[in-house]
């Protein structure tokens, strides 16, 4: 009698419970599905710098506008001499070779940019641009033509200064030292293949390249803003028409702009012109020694952390770094406390110093590190390595 009971309890417990799931079934299906917690997703949203808003750039006029009066063209001439051909003193050989073989001077023509950087006619440009020129044309951006001077030329920086007589001549403005950054806007204007004046855009696509053989002392901002032959000398500036370097040189198989350009950096553009300017040459500092990059294996056989540092080569005998115990073997691995990273790196630190001051280079020397004072001597004047491409 119970067993009954109890069964149909069951029965009509079992049957209500099917109604209610029918019913939900129904009406209500979501419910009876299956939920999966949800994938926790955590999304890093920039933030916007404060009190600068960014917005794209629509043009670049402005820039162009406040920086090509201040770009001008330089054209110049040059004598050379034919080589003397000993057929010439033939009459018979001259009367049918004698033009071609004429002994006479020609002249060649030279065609590049450069930057008014016052108003009162002084003009920067490449110093390659303006070697061994015998007469200087500057034509500028209001179409006059005026003769113009060397005041000075650096090889080391490929960086010349000329003088116009002329005054209230828009000057171009100089970017603060090292504002740029990679990625940031840059145009390039100036003269490319004597077409006329010229404006093109880009990014910077590295800074401080080195080892190009193109300088002596290199610290190129790249770029793929179009450079062409005869925008040597002419102006890089920012998205604001500001100077950031001169453009110097280009990467290229074909002799045209492959997207890899090299400027000179406007800080190091800004102290040879001041010195040029001053002085009429650039002064630097010398101690005397050759010096070749660290690489892993020269750094482990040094037992050294790291391969950071310039091993000295050689020492010049008598010269301020033999006189202040440098050797041959050392590691040099900072000049007044600034760190040495390769061999770049030192020959710009000993080239800042001034001639006559005491400096004090930290080397490395069997496993232990000690300071010398040197002497700083003036380094000698030296030619450039030509460039291989150049605009």
């Amino acid at each position: 009698m119970h067993m009954r009971k109890y069964w149909l309890l069951f029965a009509q417990s079992t049957t209500v419970a099917l109604g209610v799931l029918f019913i939900i079934a129904l009406f209500k299906p979501d419910l009876l599905r299956w939920q999966r917690p949800a994938p926790s997703l955590t999304i890093r949203q920039a933030a916007q710098p404060a009190g600068r808003a960014i917005t794209p750039v629509e043009s670049f006029a402005p820039a162009a506008q406040k920086v090509i009066p201040a770009v001008v063209n330089v054209f110049t001439q040059q004598k050379v001499n034919n080589p003397t051909h000993p057929a010439l003193q033939d009459p018979i050989f001259r009367y049918f070779f004698g033009d071609r073989l004429d002994a006479r001077p020609r002249e060649v023509s030279n065609l590049g940019s450069g930057v008014v950087v016052s108003p009162n006619g002084y003009i920067l440009t490449n110093q390659h641009v303006v070697e061994a020129a015998d007469e200087i044309q500057v034509a500028l951006a209001n179409g006059k033509t005026v003769p113009a001077r060397v005041v000075g030329a650096d090889p080391d920086t490929d960086l010349a200064v000329l003088k116009i007589d002329a005054h209230d001549l828009p000057a171009i403005t100089f970017a603060e030292p090292d504002s740029l950054k990679v990625g940031d806007w840059v145009l390039a204007v100036g003269n490319p293949f004597g077409v006329g004046q010229t404006v093109t855009a880009g990014i910077v696509s590295a800074l401080g390249r080195t080892h190009l053989g193109i300088n002596t002392f290199e610290n190129f901002i790249q770029t793929d803003a179009a450079i062409n032959p005869g925008n040597s000398g002419g102006a890089l500036v920012d998205a604001a028409g500001n100077l950031v370097g001169i453009n110097s040189a280009i990467y290229s198989r074909t002799g045209g702009s492959q997207g890899i350009g090299f400027a000179i950096p406007v800080s190091i553009a800004r102290k040879v012109m001041e010195q040029i300017i001053k002085t009429g040459s650039v002064t630097r500092g010398w101690v005397g020694v050759e010096v070749q990059d660290l690489n892993p294996e020269l750094a482990e056989s040094f037992s050294l952390k790291s391969a950071e540092g310039a091993l000295i080569a050689g020492v010049l005998k008598g010269g301020p770094a033999d006189v202040g115990g440098i050797r041959p073997g050392d590691i040099l691995v900072a000049v007044n406390d600034r760190a040495v990273t390769d061999s770049a790196s030192l020959l710009n630190l000993i080239a800042a110093l001034k001639p006559g001051d005491e400096a004090r280079l930290r080397v490395a020397r069997k496993q232990q590190t000690m300071d010398l004072k040197i002497q700083v001597g003036r380094r000698p004047l030296q030619r450039t390595v030509e460039p291989a491409q150049e605009p």
